[in-house]
């Protein structure tokens, strides 16, 4: 009986809810805390249902998130810094958190007709189960500085855009298409019959630097340990790697992303 009595406490915690925002504890796309991820989803437009700032920190970038609230007319708490340390998802609210409307994903449609939109061949980011949401973000971060029209996750055993992947991303996820899929094969296969050249990183592929990286292109980076998984890399059209020099043979995912993507930068520069 105290057994049960204990799991229930747990349960209970797990699921608590603060009575004035209703905040789902087990569920955190309705976060937002650090103080640039919070400035990018004012500025972005985002529906932001009350904001949090602790008490006597209303200096410096505070007070002008302060005011860009007020200029919105959003809800303003403050609170003592305990409180915050507890809505936080990983302590890293740096004085002010937002509890935001759920993000809005994109599909695959809306990235290509962004490329459309702006005149450009496509260059879209696929991650085939990416779970730290640390690279996630890193990732979202340097896709949207390199001009990448949109990134595409799945929708299980993956990442999500959560609070720490909009920290992470310094509030790029507020500016980025990210589509969430079933399954990431077919979106391979759908892309390819848009026209759609898929390179896929790996350690054993063509070295990027001697390899085409122009026109339309879908780069697909594999997760931490696995990375690409066989159905995904036997769907792309080519392998591409990094080159290595050192003891160690391989690269964060989030590292080998952006040197990869910097490429396709440099390569689609040279042609104009």
């Amino acid at each position: 009986m105290k057994n049960q009595k204990d799991a229930g406490k747990k349960h209970a915690s797990r699921v608590r809810r603060d009575r004035e925002t209703e905040i789902d504890f087990e569920k955190d796309e309705n976060i937002v805390e650090g103080r640039n991820p919070v400035i990018e989803a004012i500025k972005s437009g985002r529906t932001i249902e009350k904001l949090y700032v602790a008490k006597g920190d209303l200096e410096g970038s505070i007070k002008m998130i302060i005011s860009m609230a007020k200029d919105r007319g959003i809800v303003i708490s403050e609170v003592d810094r305990r409180k915050l340390d507890e809505l936080s998802r990983g302590g890293i609210h740096q004085g002010v958190l937002a509890v935001v409307s759920p993000y809005q994903y994109s599909s695959m449609d809306d990235i290509l007709s962004y490329a459309e939109e702006k005149g450009e061949d496509p260059f879209v980011i696929i991650l085939d189960e990416i779970e730290d949401p640390h690279n996630l973000g890193s990732i979202v971060r340097t896709a949207n500085i390199c001009g990448a029209h949109g990134v595409i996750i799945p929708k299980r055993r993956s990442a999500l855009v959560t609070a720490a992947v909009a920290k992470a991303s310094a509030g790029a996820v507020e500016y980025t298409k990210i589509a969430k899929v079933t399954n990431i094969t077919q979106t391979i296969k759908k892309l390819k019959d848009r026209g759609i050249w898929v390179m896929g990183a790996d350690m054993d592929g063509s070295i990027v630097y001697e390899s085409n990286m122009k026109g339309p292109i879908a780069l697909v980076i594999g997760s931490e340990g696995r990375g690409i998984s066989r159905l995904v890399r036997e769907n792309c059209d080519m392998i591409v790697s990094v080159p290595v020099k050192g003891q160690i043979n391989s690269l964060n995912a989030s590292v080998a992303a952006g040197i990869i993507m910097y490429e396709v930068v440099r390569q689609r520069s040279s042609t104009r």
